[in-house]
């Protein structure tokens, strides 16, 4: 399911003001952290403070999600079963970070399944998220995007990945000096054509430093123009300007819907497979491309 995603704001799991905060946020979704924001003594505390929350929180039309920690750990099991048993109605999806192979989806997915069926529950109806955040993920993220019916997106995970592949940095989601041009290209590409070709959505992870706007502004329409659908935000602050970045602008929206009505015209007067808008030639391609701008415009609320 394409649910909108161009804001996804990562709440950490052991910090109940953070959690009651995050019902009043404009982000897209917000996701409820059990693994990197959370110490290793506090992973049993902040699980069951998360379970609370999802019961006792009012999320509204917010997206609801669950990052468990890594299948690699011992706490992935537990957090996996005791969500989803305890609050599986009240979530979204689930995310899996470190994912290296279709086989960390595949197991999920049978879990989650057992837990649905014995619950009586839809089947299917909880999405799974899987973070890229190494060379191992990103070679396999073919195979990991259609490993699941329940998959809903790929996720990028800078940090992780810049330390696995040996990148310069030290900030996560920065960029390495003494590079000529977007030292992240190849990725986001990959990534992105990946969740494409399994019929998914492709987010780009967050920008930790929260005070540089101009930064995060500029990393955001970088993953935009390549086609990602959104970006993780640690900080209230850079919620609106993601959200602004992975929006179409009202003239963007405009201009597309009336491409789509030209279209159409030109289609219901005598079938005809091309028109002339605006100046130019359009056809069935830009039907496609006009499409899916008048989609994200109606996600960030534009009117018909």
């Amino acid at each position: 399911m394409n649910r909108s995603r161009r804001s996804c704001h990562a709440v950490p799991g052991s910090n109940e003001r953070f959690l009651e905060k995050a019902t009043g946020l404009d982000a897209d979704e917000v996701f409820l952290d059990l693994e990197d924001a959370v110490a290793q003594g506090e992973k049993a505390r902040a699980r069951g403070q998360v379970i609370a929350a999802l019961h006792d929180l009012d999320f509204g039309d917010t997206t609801v999600v669950v990052r468990v920690n890594g299948t690699d750990t011992p706490h992935y099991y537990r957090d996996l079963i005791d969500v989803v048993e305890q609050a599986g109605d009240k979530l979204h999806a689930i995310m899996l970070p470190k994912v290296q192979t279709p086989g960390d989806v595949e197991m999920t997915d049978k879990l989650i399944t057992q837990i649905e069926l014995a619950k009586g529950w839809e089947v299917g109806r909880i999405g799974i998220e899987a973070q890229i955040e190494d060379a191992k993920g990103l070679i396999a993220c073919e195979q990991i995007a259609t490993a699941s019916k329940r998959m809903e997106t790929l996720i990028f995970g800078p940090g992780d990945y810049s330390a696995a592949i040996g990148i310069p940095i030290t900030t996560i989601g920065g960029v390495p000096e003494g590079y000529p041009g977007d030292h992240l290209n190849y990725l986001y590409s990959r990534l992105v054509v990946a969740a494409r070709a399994a019929g998914i959505q492709a987010i780009d992870g967050p920008y930790a430093n929260f005070k540089d706007e101009e930064g995060l502004r500029t990393r955001s329409r970088i993953s935009r123009a390549l086609g990602l659908d959104g970006k993780w935000t640690i900080h209230p602050s850079q919620i609106a300007v993601v959200n602004e970045t992975f929006s179409p602008s009202q003239r963007e929206y405009e201009r597309a819907a009336a491409m789509l009505a030209a279209y159409r015209a030109a289609a219901d007067d005598g079938g005809q497979g091309a028109a002339m808008f605006d100046g130019e030639m359009i056809d069935e391609a830009n039907r496609k491309m006009a499409e899916r701008v008048v989609q994200a415009g109606a996600a960030a609320g534009y009117a018909a």
